[in-house]
């Protein structure tokens, strides 16, 4: 084979090597953190200045300036964090996935085959998940810096081909290196990769600080790419978030082009090292840091130009028929994933009782609009049921940990037992409307019963749902759930009993008394639902099914 052709393919191997560690770094980094992720982000608060510092270490963390941009994306769109709070983040992200090009700028290739060879075995051998996340970080980072100096040394030749040389010397103009590390990077979607293979590039002596300059510019325009694409479909807000996210880096690289074309700022990175990776690191942290520190206090003047861009504003529906808390974008990052799946299932079980008590309000004031406010929201739980347990399969087949993979098993069942709460909670508005249609009404008797019990069962679905949300896991909100459940029982027993005795004296109609029968085995399985959902997280616990 023709040597140029064979260092060719084996650059482009040694591309494909540098491109596989970086994700394969990126993910062991991001499984290994998960639980610590979700808290630091659970932690943001409105300070724009605290959520740069989110950006920095989450992104430090997965490596991966890009993902957190979707990410955030993602969180302005169900509504987790507002347009300033995700800028915020978006801004110290660009300086958090500086970290993995000053790594790669130091010689210490030769050590790579050995992390290679450790991490494998750590990988394969080890049965805790903890040690193979660790054992992928470090495969991760020598197959990573193994791809690059094999990309590097197959390069060193081509570099002296003139077509190579009229190529990297056509990027030493300003527009043109601009776009093409614009392309790049939206090409590669990931600004620590795409500045990787320029520093390959730079240590194979195939690309100088000048030609480089401003293909690094660029590349951060680039890394907006997939944010943007992303937030299409998406809230006014998300998409607000990806186009602020254009506008920040298109300042920056505004401003950085005309301190490389009006100074001698090439020339002064330069005379700091003889190390042309270096350099291009330094580019890239300098940009970084600096377009984040002048733009961090304008945060608000960058929002408001968004805002202008994309007017108007979002309707004000009272219970979106839709996901809040979830949507493809989140499961690009498997521990937030669960996270927020946990709120979506949270919303859903309070959209469920919210429907319990309306019900019970449109029975006892017979209130026909109540009944439509139910019909509503059981629309809404239904889609939330289909659509929930189509994402928990989703999220299932990702990389998670094995406590949240135990997690998504119960869920399955805490999802069906919330959906037949708000199905319950349909059938007590028919027995309402029933009621108000014949006019017929429970005696004040079998209303005070009925409100009794209500009670109960409004107590017994708030515990459950506070044992789900992790609220309290202990020993005593379990013994509570089960004795306000079996009390429910024992109460429902009673009040049939006294039911029959009043049917029996003529106090009530026989009609209506079938209603009566018919609310109270309602109401009774509503509690048995909802103690699922507790017992749900509590070992040894045999599902309560009466539904026959």
């Amino acid at each position: 084979m023709n040597p140029i052709a064979t260092q060719i393919i084996l650059a482009l191997g040694g591309l494909g090597l540098f491109l596989y560690g970086m994700k394969l770094l990126g993910d062991g980094l991001e499984l290994a953190a998960g639980a610590k992720l979700r808290v630091i982000l659970e932690k943001l608060t409105s300070n724009r200045f605290l959520g740069a510092l989110v950006g920095i270490v989450v992104t430090a963390i997965i490596q991966s300036s890009t993902a957190v941009s979707v990410m955030v994306v993602g969180f302005v769109n169900a509504g987790l964090m507002t347009l300033t709070q995700g800028m915020g983040v978006i801004m110290g992200a660009t300086i958090g996935t500086t970290v993995t090009s000053l790594i790669l700028s130091f010689n210490i290739a030769q050590y790579m085959p050995v992390l290679i060879c450790i991490g494998a075995f750590m990988v394969s051998l080890s049965k805790k998940n903890n040690t193979k996340y660790a054992g992928q970080i470090i495969a991760g980072f020598g197959i990573l810096f193994f791809g690059m100096t094999t990309m590097s040394d197959n390069l060193k030749p081509l570099a002296e081909l003139d077509f190579f040389q009229n190529m990297i010397t056509s990027v030493s103009n300003p527009i043109v290196g601009i776009l093409f590390g614009t392309a790049f990077a939206a090409i590669v979607q990931s600004s620590s990769a795409t500045v990787g293979v320029l520093q390959a590039l730079g240590a194979a002596g195939a690309l100088a600080l000048p030609n480089a300059v401003y293909i690094v510019y660029g590349i951060h325009i680039g890394a907006c790419v997939t944010s943007v694409i992303s937030s299409i479909g998406a809230t006014k807000a998300a998409r607000r978030t990806s186009l602020s996210y254009v506008i920040f880096c298109s300042i920056g690289v505004l401003m950085f082009t005309a301190i490389t074309i009006f100074t001698p700022y090439v020339s002064w990175l330069q005379s700091a090292t003889d190390n042309v990776s270096l350099q291009i690191s330094l580019v890239h942290i300098i940009f970084s840091i600096v377009t984040t520190l002048v733009l961090l206090p304008c945060n608000g003047v960058i929002i408001k130009i968004a805002c202008l861009v994309i007017r108007g504003e979002e309707s004000a529906e009272k219970e979106p028929c839709r996901l809040k808390y979830v949507d493809e974008r989140i499961l690009k990052t498997p521990p937030i994933a669960v996270n927020q799946i946990t709120k979506e299932i949270h919303r859903m079980g309070v959209l469920a009782k919210r429907n319990f008590i309306l019900s019970m309000e449109a029975l006892m004031e017979q209130d026909k609009k109540k009944i439509e406010q139910v019909e509503e929201n059981e629309e809404v739980i239904d889609y939330l049921n289909h659509t929930i347990a189509g994402y928990l399969v989703k999220i299932n087949a990702l990389a998670i940990e094995d406590a949240d993979r135990e997690k998504i098993g119960k869920y399955y069942h805490v999802v069906s037992d919330m959906e037949r709460i708000g199905d319950h909670a349909e059938n007590i508005c028919e027995i309402a409307g029933m009621q108000i249609d014949k006019n017929e009404i429970f005696s004040e008797k079998a209303l005070s019963e009925i409100s009794e019990l209500k009670d109960l069962v409004v107590n017994v679905i708030e515990n459950s749902l506070k044992v789900f949300d992790g609220e309290s896991r202990d020993r005593e909100i379990f013994k509570l759930v089960g004795d306000t459940e079996q009390m429910i029982d024992d109460k429902t027993e009673l009040f049939k009993d006294r039911h029959i005795e009043r049917l029996r004296d003529g106090e009530c109609d026989a009609a209506v008394g079938t209603l009566f029968m018919e609310l109270l085995t309602n109401l009774e399985r509503i509690a048995d639902h909802s103690t699922n959902i507790a017992f749900s997280f509590f070992p040894n616990f045999k599902p309560i099914n009466n539904e026959a």
